[in-house]
C-alpha cells in the first residue's frame, strides 16, 4: 500500500470520526468553538503518532514474541493514558489558556477510542511497517481535525442563524453531523 493511498484513505474515505465513528465523544463535545477544535486537534495528533509508534513496536517486538497478543488493549490503553499525562503537563506549562479550554475533555483523551482504534488498526495491519503506522496515524489525525474543525465552523455558524426551537443545540447538530458523514462518503470511490 503506497503512502499517497494510506493518507487519502485515511483523512478522506475511510475518517476516523465520519465513516468509522471513533472518536464521537470529542466530536460532539469540543466543536463548538473554532479555537478549542483546532487545540484539540493537536493534543489528539500528538497522542495519536506518538501512541501508534509505541504501540506498534510494544506489538511486534514484545506481545507478539512472548505470544501475549491478547494483552494488546489494556496495553494500548496504559501507553495512551501515559502520553496523555505528558501532554496535560506540557499544556499546563506552556498554554495554560488551552489548558483552561480543553478543560475535561484532555483527560478523556485517555479513552478516546479515536486514538486506540488507530494504534489497534496500524498495530493489527500486516501491511504495515514502522513508517507506514506512523504515516496512517498522521492521516487519521489530520482527518480527525478535519472533521472536527470543520463541523466547529458548521456549529458556531448555526449560532447564527434561526434554528427552529425544538432543533436548537444537539439535535441541529447531530443533522450536521449526519450531513458531514454524508459529504465525506462521496470520496468513497476514490481508494
Amino acid at each position: 500500500m503506497s503512502y499517497f493511498l494510506i493518507v487519502i484513505s485515511a483523512i478522506f474515505v475511510n475518517n476516523i470520526v465520519l465513516a468509522k465513528f471513533l472518536g464521537v465523544c470529542p466530536f460532539m463535545g469540543v466543536s463548538t468553538k473554532v479555537e478549542t477544535s483546532i487545540g484539540m486537534t493537536g493534543a489528539v495528533m500528538f497522542v495519536m503518532v506518538i501512541a501508534t509508534m509505541v504501540t506498534y513496536l510494544l506489538q511486534r517486538y514484545v506481545l507478539m514474541p512472548l505470544g501475549i497478543e491478547f494483552m494488546q488493549t489494556i496495553t494500548f490503553i496504559l501507553v495512551i493514558a501515559s502520553l496523555v499525562q505528558m501532554v496535560e503537563i506540557v499544556l499546563k506549562k506552556v498554554s495554560p489558556s488551552l489548558y483552561q479550554a480543553l478543560g475535561i475533555f484532555l483527560p478523556l483523551i485517555t479513552t478516546n477510542c479515536a486514538v486506540l482504534g488507530v494504534a489497534i488498526i496500524a498495530a493489527g495491519n500486516a501491511e504495515f511497517d514502522l513508517m507506514k503506522s506512523v504515516v496512517f496515524a498522521i492521516a487519521n489525525a489530520f482527518g480527525f481535525g478535519l472533521a472536527l474543525i470543520t463541523f466547529a465552523g458548521l456549529r458556531e455558524h448555526m449560532e447564527l442563524v434561526n434554528v427552529p426551537k425544538g432543533m436548537k443545540g444537539v439535535p441541529i447538530a447531530f443533522v450536521m453531523a449526519g450531513l458531514l458523514a454524508l459529504a465525506f462518503m462521496g470520496f468513497a470511490g476514490i481508494a
